[in-house]
């Protein structure tokens, strides 16, 4: 019989990789996960925008000393036959059904997570990310757990490498104040129902912006939410980013109430907001549905520019 080999220095200290599928690596610590993947994910820092932001924003929470009470919050390193990252995901949304996230990996790494987190018994109702990983999996979950699975939303990553400044508007761009937390709270919402709305859907998509108060405030605190005002100071509009991660801030959500539209009040906050990205050294993008013809139209006069197309899957009972 012929002998193991040896450990590489390398590989000693890293995460033990799912039994029977050493290419998959799984993380609870949301640390070991950036330290395992960091490199992999800042190749592409746009295309990586989403995990690394609640990674990293997972990381301070943990340092804070915040409670969590997620029904799954896991971090998932691909790598090749060299050990090399070739691929990430993740499981941390705070909404029903609690999706997943991919990246970019081989189908083969699609497939075999369906069928380790199937045999781990973890029920899965959606798969969001990137094409044609999030596909997969979708499929082979679904087929494991006698279900179907279905697109929920087709979406698209844009990026701005310069700003194409709108016809100016009434009013300017101010930081949201804390005791206005209610009222982003509340646009918060109508966001969600409003882009369902324009894209001819009768329910919102699975998105990240799922929040509370406390939420909220933890934003403004960032100083990540902007109001555009009017002459008395007013909200009319409001626009928000992530915080940059490694290199990439991710713009979002974009709304404005039904009485303020047609004034030019998104497009010139959406160009600020961005602007103040760029000059800060970090790359801007954001996420549009592709059923959107308005955000769409809004964000490449700006000079956003798609870079990929994503998809939300949702996995459910068979329809008699």
């Amino acid at each position: 019989m012929a002998k193991r080999p040896k450990k590489r220095a390398a590989d000693r200290g890293r995460r033990r990789p799912e039994k029977g599928l050493p290419g998959l690596e799984f993380h609870d610590d949301p640390a070991d996960f950036l330290k395992a993947a960091r490199a992999h994910l800042a190749a592409d820092p746009v295309m990586s925008s989403v995990v690394t932001t609640i990674a990293e924003r997972s990381v301070r929470e943990d340092r804070d000393g915040a409670e969590h009470d997620l029904p799954h919050r896991w971090w998932v390193v691909v790598r090749d036959e060299l050990g090399e990252v070739v691929g990430a995901g993740m499981r941390t949304a705070p909404f029903a059904p609690y999706p997943l996230f991919l990246l970019p990996m081989p189908s083969d790494a699609a497939a075999a997570l369906a069928h380790v987190l199937h045999a781990r018994g973890e029920h899965v109702g959606g798969v969001n990310g990137a094409l044609p990983a999030a596909n997969v999996c979708a499929g082979v979950l679904a087929m494991l757990q006698g279900e179907t699975a279905e697109v929920v939303l087709r979406s698209r990553l844009h990026e701005a490498r310069t700003v194409v400044q709108p016809r100016p508007a009434a009013g300017q761009l101010r930081l949201a104040r804390e005791d206005e937390a209610g009222l982003v709270l509340e646009w918060f919402a109508a966001f969600a129902a409003d882009a369902a709305e324009q894209a001819g859907r009768t329910e919102g998509p699975v998105h990240d912006l799922a929040e509370d108060e406390q939420g909220i405030r933890r934003r403004i605190a960032e100083e990540r939410l902007w109001f555009w005002v009017d002459e008395d100071d007013t909200p009319v509009h409001l626009t928000g980013h992530n915080l940059p991660a490694l290199g990439s801030a991710r713009v979002g959500p974009v709304f404005t109430p039904r009485e303020h539209r047609g004034r030019g009040y998104a497009g010139n906050a959406v160009a600020r907001v961005t602007q103040r990205i760029l000059d800060g050294g970090s790359r801007a993008c954001l996420f549009t549905d592709q059923a959107n013809p308005t955000s769409n139209e809004l964000y490449a006069a700006l000079g956003y520019e798609p870079v990929v197309d994503m998809v939300e899957m949702g996995i459910g009972p068979v329809e008699p």
